[in-house]
């Protein structure tokens, strides 16, 4: 019997050191790959001075979740920081080699702005009433006064009395342009219609806006503008309605909240990480990707309110919001302290 066709031991030793070593090399490879991959994703950080789950807060968590579940980027935050850690908080992050920091430093401005010197490598976009400070120091703002004037054109269709209550955190810009906008809109629909307008004197407090709703039901309101959690809670125990802000609540007020100007932080999101990576970011107002034309912001669906909501004011909503989308209709800022109106 002839074997000279047959693989010699040695052959066969050395077929398997090769395979081996190509498998090898091939793990080698892919791990390689791998971290070149982590090292490729951003590593972006987020300072918090209420819970994630507050709602302007949660719209900026959500948006950094998800680049995060795409592979994107690195995301770490802390929450529920007091003003005097905030500026340690973000020196530790900016530390740890975080790209881009963000956060809202409405109460933190001195301090956030005094860091972002400190690391002019760091590219830093805070939530602001401030102006851009180069070359690192981005500003943010949720400008949603276009849906909030579609929402107050809902609330004044949807009131019996005439009378509608809003319920804010602080008279700051960033609340103040958002009631305005809602006041003008309700009375587009409704000129006599008044309003009783109220601040907390937090952000994160649903107890104390619910309060300040009972209240307001009490003297004769029956549409409440829900710029905090808690007022929600109020119109529902008392059969009332109300419209959200920034996100969308009606899932768990499917009786009371009508309608949400929501906020999609994705645009910024998305505008500020190109910039990073790319190495071009520089001090700049985001505010703009807040807008409609943007997909910044929104009028959320009906949903459960859909056949509630009077038909001629629906068709009144749906004009105006194609006209603020061609531009043929703009809304007017107006950050002065809104007033009650109510006698």
């Amino acid at each position: 019997m002839k074997f000279e066709n047959l693989p010699s031991f040695a052959g066969l030793a050395r077929r398997r050191v090769l395979t081996l070593g190509v498998a090898a090399a091939g793990l080698f490879v892919m791990s390689g790959w791998a971290q070149a991959q982590d090292a490729a994703k951003l590593k972006v950080a987020a300072v918090y001075t209420v819970p994630v789950e507050q709602q302007w807060v949660s719209r900026i968590h959500k948006a950094l979740t998800a680049a995060r579940d795409k592979g994107e980027i690195e995301y770490v935050f802390s929450e529920n920081v007091n003003n005097a850690d905030y500026e340690r908080v973000l020196r530790q992050y900016a530390e740890q080699g975080n790209k881009l920091i963000l956060g809202e430093a409405f109460a933190v401005e001195s301090a956030a702005r005094k860091v972002a010197k400190d690391y002019p490598e760091t590219a830093f976009l805070m939530g602001s009433s401030g102006k851009p400070q180069k070359p690192n120091f981005s500003v943010f703002d949720n400008y949603i006064q276009e849906p909030a004037y579609l929402t107050g054109m809902i609330a004044a269709g949807m009131s019996q009395s005439g009378k509608i209550g809003l319920v804010g955190g602080y008279p700051i810009p960033e609340v103040n342009r958002l009631m305005h906008a809602f006041m003008a809109g309700a009375q587009e629909i409704n000129p006599n219609v008044t309003f009783t307008v109220s601040f907390i004197g937090s952000w994160f407090d649903p107890p104390k806006a619910k309060e300040a709703a009972f209240a307001m039901i009490d003297k004769g309101v029956d549409v409440l503008y829900a710029e905090r959690f808690g007022v929600s809670d109020a119109a529902k125990e008392r059969g009332k309605v109300a419209i959200g802000n920034v996100v969308d609540t009606q899932p768990q007020y499917p009786e009371t909240v009508v309608a949400s100007a929501l906020w999609n932080m994705e645009p910024t999101i998305e505008h500020a990480l190109s910039a990073v990576k790319a190495g071009n970011f520089s001090a700049e107002d985001y505010g703009q990707y807040s807008l409609m034309k943007y997909k910044g912001s929104e009028l959320a669906p009906l949903g459960t309110f859909e056949s509630k909501v009077p038909e001629d004011i629906k068709a009144k909503v749906q004009a105006k919001q194609q006209a603020i989308l061609d531009g043929s209709f703009v809304v007017k800022v107006n950050d002065s302290e809104p007033k009650s109106s109510a006698k």
